[in-house]
């Protein structure tokens, strides 16, 4: 089975920030060359939960953008690397993140855990209900999506 590389952008971009995630794998795209968007496979997972274990299953390399409430000072961005992702995930911002856990759960009962997990998260400001980011967050998630590249290279480099 080829397992593949997976970039997982989560959220709800009706709650504002909380939306970080998806907007932050929109900008991704935009950075990535054509080579590697042929080597990756970008996933708007939204709130969808368990229906996202097929991805987290398949994958042989994760990586997860979401909104991470750290208590930081929004914009925050924030890093978590294999076991760490869920130090994280036991804090929930939003109901998406009990379906997300579930999902890395259940992945890893079942042996099917990817090799490589990464979780690329920014503290919100504002998760009320309203589209887009807030003013804050807009130069931070693009940051973000360049960090994310950066991890993307990284793989491409053991390819």
């Amino acid at each position: 089975m080829i397992r593949r590389k997976v970039i997982l952008g989560l959220g709800n971009i009706l709650n504002g920030d909380e939306g970080a995630g998806i907007y932050a794998l929109k900008e991704l795209e935009k950075l990535l060359s054509e080579e590697l968007k042929k080597k990756m496979e970008l996933v708007d997972g939204g709130v969808l939960g368990l229906d996202l274990l097929p991805y987290v299953e398949g994958a042989s390399h994760l990586l997860i953008l979401d909104a991470a409430d750290t208590g930081a000072a929004p914009g925050t961005v924030v890093e978590y690397k294999d076991d760490e992702i869920n130090l994280f995930y036991h804090q929930r911002l939003s109901w998406h993140q009990l379906g997300f856990q579930e999902v890395l759960a259940v992945a890893k009962i079942r042996h099917r855990y990817p090799d490589s997990v990464y979780l690329l998260g920014i503290q919100p400001e504002n998760i009320s209900p309203g589209v887009g980011l807030s003013q804050k967050l807009r130069k931070p998630v693009k940051n973000m999506a360049r960090r994310a590249l950066d991890i993307i290279e990284d793989w491409s480099l053991l390819a």
